[in-house]
């Protein structure tokens, strides 16, 4: 039986206890921090993701924010930045941002449930998963940027150029 399943006869789905569902059924560490408002950590390949998910009712979007910390040499800010605007260039399903004062980079996304639709588990499955693979993807293009001292543009080769299979 699918995930989404168990919630066809349902007669309220709340948008947070879909996520729920979903960090239960992939064995996530989680805190219902309010009843509109779930926080997890979810395993990376390169980094362990702060993952939030707030429901606004006023507005009908359920709001994903996953984070992990990085602290960038200041005097590669502006290739940090410029590398950002790449990176969002490619991406379609949600933006890295620096939160520079909480030492956080963040993958965000908005989803809008607007006229009182209900967001699936595969759905959500689909958007926890987006911000992770994001994430990962261009995590060492970051890393060359910041550190590596790269250039944006040849660091973005490293994410578009994606290896298939483990070694």
């Amino acid at each position: 039986m699918a995930l989404s399943e168990d919630y066809l006869y349902s007669d309220e789905l709340h948008p947070i206890d879909v996520v729920e569902e979903l960090a239960e059924a992939h064995a996530w560490e989680f805190d219902r921090v309010t009843d509109d408002q779930i926080a997890m950590t979810v395993e990376g390949q390169w980094r362990t993701y702060s993952v939030t998910l707030a429901w606004s009712a006023q507005d009908e979007t359920l709001r994903l924010i996953s984070t992990f910390e990085l602290d960038p040499p200041a005097h590669r800010a502006g290739a940090l930045y410029e590398l950002l605007n790449r990176i969002n260039d490619q991406c379609w399903s949600g933006a890295l941002t620096w939160w520079p004062e909480q030492q956080l980079m963040v993958w965000r996304y908005g989803l809008v449930l607007a006229g009182g639709q209900c967001a699936s588990i595969e759905q959500v499955d689909q958007l926890i998963g987006a911000a992770i693979h994001g994430s990962e993807r261009f995590y060492p293009a970051i890393q060359l940027t910041c550190w590596g001292d790269e250039s944006p543009e040849r660091a973005i080769k490293v994410a578009i150029a994606e290896a298939y299979g483990r070694a």
